[in-house]
């Protein structure tokens, strides 16, 4: 490695700690997803049962194991908090961020091609997101990137230097872990990507079986031995739930997402990018010319980071339960190949070759701008970020889209992937502590603290379309989940005392429902930041999205 690679790999830590790490216990585990992954793992600590998941006391078979067990260990030094929860997912990002740098500097051999790739995986907001939530996704991505490129990699060794085997060993021992992580999308994903590019160089890559075989090995041995404890713990029925159910219904029906049409990936990936997608927007279109007119033939390598990114595109567009998080897999190779074309145009440094980076350049300046509008605009609705930290990321994000117009006014190319980066860095650290987090406790922390407080004699705990999720990891309390104002008044009657957590202005028609006055114990304030929507963002309406969260009981 040479004295700009190192360089570049500590600067590329340096920003995968601003856009992955810092503050990433800071907001509180989110009534979502993540909260099955924090809880379950609290649970599996609790109660010592390192095999069967459980969340909420019950059993859960919809995932798989090594996130919990990843999240439980850590558990075990840090105690139940959100860092300790979120921790694996911010280091899958800066695991994913050294991936398509080494995939970049296989792919072009050049230091500035594949420190602009990390830096584009280290900054987009796809990998941002993900790396701060408790989920295994992006673990799982990075297990599936590894095992692609390990397989390159072992198809690409010389016979002679005796690497092909080691190779095969990392790509099963990805696939193996992967398998733990998410199921059988591991060994899929890989193979459709895979698959198409051995027959397009069938007639130059070299595929060992014997190392292939050694892969599959791994791969069994690694990924396999938990399921079979599981089919002798829980019987027949926890394959059928988790890989008919969980699964292949996932993929193929609406009974865990609503259809979706079929472009619904084309504004994901592009959301995903941000602020990169303008760029990638620019890229694509010249590429996708080039290719039609017959001025450029695509290299060995481009077609292998094309179908890369293709290939999970078209197999997860085919699917009916559509998630944006499927998708996270094609980012690597989508940035390798941006990296690439930024670099070669920059290299070009003709008006022509520019002509599109200047005002992909400036459509990104006018989006700093607009989103320094929308920050001013969000400032009443942020109620978990501290004030200075709303306008200081303002003033930061408005120092991207100027710097991003310098760029442009001076023609300063040589310098556009570093602002571009320290801009995109800037910008999402801006969205961490100027929107999102800041204020302890936050609202669910405040309910919890009100229901240890009036729970004295273990009460059943019930919860009323708000806290779902989340609560139990900081009550430490098994809860019931009632669906609708039927459930909540029948709950409401029980002839013991209960508590019930639920909105504010639901109160009056579960009063009616379960013919009883309900007493007021508390309320708290809450923004739902999962429920926010582009309509918010155009005209927040503070009396619209911050509710009232009321703890009451029936005696």
């Amino acid at each position: 490695m040479s004295f700009d690679d190192r360089g570049g790999v500590w600067s590329l830590l340096l920003l995968c700690f601003f856009t992955f790490f810092l503050g990433l216990g800071r907001q509180a585990i989110t009534d979502s997803d993540e909260a099955y992954y924090a809880e379950a793992s609290r649970e599996m600590v609790e109660t010592g049962d390192w095999l069967t998941p459980r969340f909420n006391y019950e059993n859960r078979f919809q995932k798989p194991v090594l996130y919990y067990w990843l999240t439980a260990a850590t558990f075990l030094v840090t105690g139940p908090t959100a860092l300790g929860a979120r921790l694996w997912s911010a280091a899958a990002g800066l695991g994913l961020v050294l991936l398509a740098w080494a995939v970049a500097r296989q792919a072009s051999g050049r230091s500035d091609a594949s420190w602009l790739a990390g830096a584009i995986v280290a900054t987009c907001f796809g990998y941002f997101a993900m790396a701060r939530s408790a989920l295994p996704d992006l673990p799982l991505t990075f297990c599936i990137t590894l095992g692609i490129w390990a397989a390159f990699r072992a198809a690409d060794a010389p016979r002679e230097s005796g690497m092909a085997p080691k190779w095969w060993a990392v790509a099963g021992l990805g696939a193996g872990l992967g398998f733990l992580l998410k199921g059988p999308v591991a060994v899929a994903v890989p193979a459709i990507v895979l698959l198409p590019i051995a027959w397009r160089e069938r007639r130059r890559m070299r595929i060992d079986p014997r190392g292939v075989a050694l892969a599959a090995l791994i791969f069994a041995a690694v990924g396999l031995p938990w399921y079979v404890a599981m089919w002798r713990e829980h019987g027949n029925a926890y394959l059928q739930s988790f890989f008919v159910g969980d699964n292949i219904e996932r993929f193929a029906t609406e009974r865990f997402n609503d259809a979706r049409p079929f472009w619904f990936y084309l504004p994901v990936v592009l959301g995903g990018m941000v602020p990169w997608s303008l760029y990638l927007i620019d890229a694509s279109g010249r590429g996708l010319t080039r290719v039609i007119r017959r001025t450029r033939v695509l290299t060995d390598a481009e077609w292998r980071l094309l179908l890369w990114a293709l290939m999970p595109l078209l197999f997860y567009t085919l699917s009916v339960g559509k998630q944006p998080r499927y998708i996270l897999p094609i980012l690597p190779p989508l940035a390798v190949l941006l990296a690439r074309s930024m670099v070669a145009r920059l290299d070009a440094v003709s008006a022509r070759a520019l002509s599109g980076l200047a005002g992909a350049t400036w459509a990104t300046a006018a989006l700093y701008a607009l989103l320094v509008l929308l920050l001013i605009r969000m400032e009443p609705l942020l109620i978990n970020a501290y004030p200075a930290a709303t306008w200081i990321g303002v003033c930061l994000v408005g120092c991207g889209a100027i710097g991003f117009a310098w760029i442009a006014v001076r023609s300063g190319w040589r310098r556009l992937p570093a602002v571009a980066a320290m801009a995109a860095a800037a910008l999402l650290v801006s969205v961490q502590f100027g929107a999102l987090a800041g204020r302890r406790p936050e609202a669910v922390e405040q309910m919890a603290t009100l229901v240890r407080a009036w729970r004295s004699a273990q009460e059943p705990i019930g919860v009323f379309g708000v806290f779902t999720r989340n609560l139990p990891f900081y009550t430490a309390s098994k809860q019931m989940e009632l669906f609708d104002r039927q459930q909540a008044g029948a709950f409401a009657q029980s002839p013991e005392r209960v508590l019930l957590i639920l909105r504010s202005n639901e109160i009056a028609a579960v009063e009616t429902e379960a013919g009883i006055t309900l007493r007021r114990l508390g309320e708290v304030e809450y923004l739902n930041t999962a429920s926010l929507r582009i309509r918010t963002l155009v005209r927040p309406d503070p009396r619209e999205e911050i509710e009232m969260v009321s703890l009451v009981s029936n005696r």
